[in-house]
């Protein structure tokens, strides 16, 4: 009895220290803020015989907390209380904004809660209104620390209202903006100002029109920092010419249907920024003269040509002979033949470092499939798509000799059962096959593949065959391709005026929808610029 008296009474005695700690540590914050002790004291408390431990975390520790959780969960854990509001609101690093002409009066209320915004996407719909000059200024003024801004259909700023927020938000890493009616002044606004800049996008900037009297873009002090050039669909796209000849640093050039004559600008290029590893074009005014421009970039490793009919064998063999340190290659020849052995060849003898090979509307046969495989011993992903000529015996060569190999996609080409029969042996290190609308290939053969190699993804799609379309979609790559993680979609929030993202997702650049939908090739490679944290 004496001793569970005791020991009642040292009980007592803990929950009367730890009682008078719990007042101390209010009273210590009411001596600091009597918000933040009426919030501390407001989510204190004992449930179900529980005590809430969560209120003795730090800000800093929840905060870490709600940056993991899903956009939807962040919003419920804001409601708790006004102290999780307040952090929850205080460490959102990422915001989504319906960018229509009503977010005008809440600009101020929202930037006061989300006061950590680095990145911030204003987004208006087609038949919407949206902000204008004074609203951007405003969020300029709100957000000077913005590193990442993205515009879609914003057709209310102008010139003057992206120069206004140029120089407040100076500390611009990325920007991207689409069918956007601002023109030549505003962005070199951006280009005189932003002097960190490393990424910019635009699509459809329909403040460019005039060819004759388009006022030059760039360089400005942006170019020195500028890593990443990617334009889309720009009616006269060589006036951002001396921007991208200015990019000392530039690493990645994409270029997606702008028009203007490329062959006379490649030269230019490639002389001045011979350092570019990334080149995407698609749909350009560009032949055999621009890709033997673009061959003097010895440091390159990634190569798209999609639709580029006056491209040939001649082009590719100038590729082939100096840019010895090609990754990857996609080819979409638009089933012009004017690209097939020849120059395949010449990529399998000076390209050994060859990793992803993307064909669609050529047809290699099995001299130039054999040389590849052959020489280039660490290719891993291979796509052959409306390709007349790939057979069961191309597909027997492949298996026999592309010992690297992890993904095979085959699309609307001549192959039937048979051809799957020759992976049963072949290709040891096969992950993932994917077959689509090859009518000769039934699912009995690609069951009884399954079966043969059990730890073999065999995906069979029979669908009838299409018209082929390799164009690109938003994301900026051929529909007939290869498919990489698609970006993170927006997530929506509360209301229709804004939405917003905890900042630990990833955005990407890349989608496509044709035979690239068949097949996930990438393995976690750092390929792609998302949008980090």
């Amino acid at each position: 009895m004496g001793q569970s008296a005791s020991t009642a009474a040292a009980v007592s005695s803990c929950r009367e220290s730890k009682n008078h700690s719990n007042r101390s540590k209010i009273k210590s914050t009411a001596l600091i803020s009597p918000m933040l002790a009426e919030e501390s004291a407001g989510c204190r408390g004992i449930f179900d015989g529980v005590s809430d431990y969560i209120s003795d975390l730090p800000d800093e520790c929840l905060a870490c907390i709600f940056q993991s959780l899903g956009s939807g969960d962040r919003k419920r854990c804001s409601l708790v209380c006004r102290r999780w509001l307040r952090i929850e609101g205080q460490s959102r690093h990422r915001l989504s904004l319906d960018a229509q002409k009503e977010l005008r009066p809440m600009i101020p209320s929202l930037f006061s809660r989300f006061d950590a915004v680095t990145k911030l996407a204003l987004k208006c719909g087609r038949r919407s209104e949206s902000i204008g000059d004074e609203g951007l200024v405003l969020i300029s003024l709100r957000c000077r620390n913005l590193r990442r801004l993205k515009l879609r259909a914003c057709r209310e700023l102008t010139d003057t209202g992206m120069a206004a927020f140029a120089k407040n938000c100076k500390g611009l890493k990325k920007l991207s903006c689409g069918s956007c009616t601002f023109g030549a002044k505003g962005m070199n606004a951006v280009l005189e100002n932003c002097s960190s800049l490393e990424e910019l996008s635009v699509k459809r900037l329909r403040g460019i029109t005039d060819v004759a009297a388009a006022e030059p873009i760039g360089p400005g002090i942006a170019a020195l920092s500028l890593k990443t050039i990617c334009l889309k669909e720009l009616y006269n796209g060589v006036c951002f010419g001396p921007l991208i000849i200015g990019a000392k640093n530039l690493r990645t050039l994409k270029l997606f249907r702008c028009s203007g004559d490329w062959d006379k600008l490649f030269p230019i290029i490639t002389d001045r920024v011979p350092g570019v590893v990334e080149i995407h074009l698609e749909r350009l005014q560009v032949s055999d003269v621009g890709l033997a421009a673009i061959s003097n970039c010895l440091d390159l490793e990634i190569l798209h040509l999609v639709k580029t009919p006056e491209c040939t064998n001649v082009g590719l063999v100038s590729i082939a002979e100096r840019c010895k340190l090609l990754r990857k290659l996609h080819i979409d020849g638009w089933k012009a033949n004017r690209i097939g052995d020849e120059g395949l060849v010449a990529i399998a003898k000076s390209c050994s470092n060859l990793q992803e090979l993307v064909l669609i509307g050529v047809n290699p046969t099995k001299v130039s499939l054999q040389m590849l495989a052959s020489s280039c011993l660490n290719l891993e992903r291979l796509a052959l798509c409306g390709s007349d000529t790939v057979g069961d015996a191309e597909i027997s060569c492949i298996a026999t000799k592309c010992i690297a190999l992890k993904k095979l996609c085959i699309k609307s080409c001549p192959v039937n059962d048979n051809g799957l029969e020759a992976l049963v042996a072949g290709c040891p290190n096969l992950v993932k096959v994917k077959v689509k609308k090859c009518r000769g290939v039934t699912p009995e053969g690609a069951d009884w593949l399954r079966a043969s190699r059990p730890l073999l993804a065999v995906n069979l799609d029979t669908g009838e065959p299409e018209h082929q379309d390799a164009s690109a979609s938003d994301g900026g790559v051929q529909d007939n391709g290869v498919e990489f993680p698609p970006m993170a979609a927006p997530v929506t929030a509360t209301n229709n005026v804004a939405s917003s993202s905890s900042g630990t997702g990833r955005s990407t650049s890349f989608k496509s929808s044709h035979a690239v939908d068949m097949l996930h090739w990438k393995l976690r490679e750092p390929d792609v610029n998302p949008i980090h944290k």
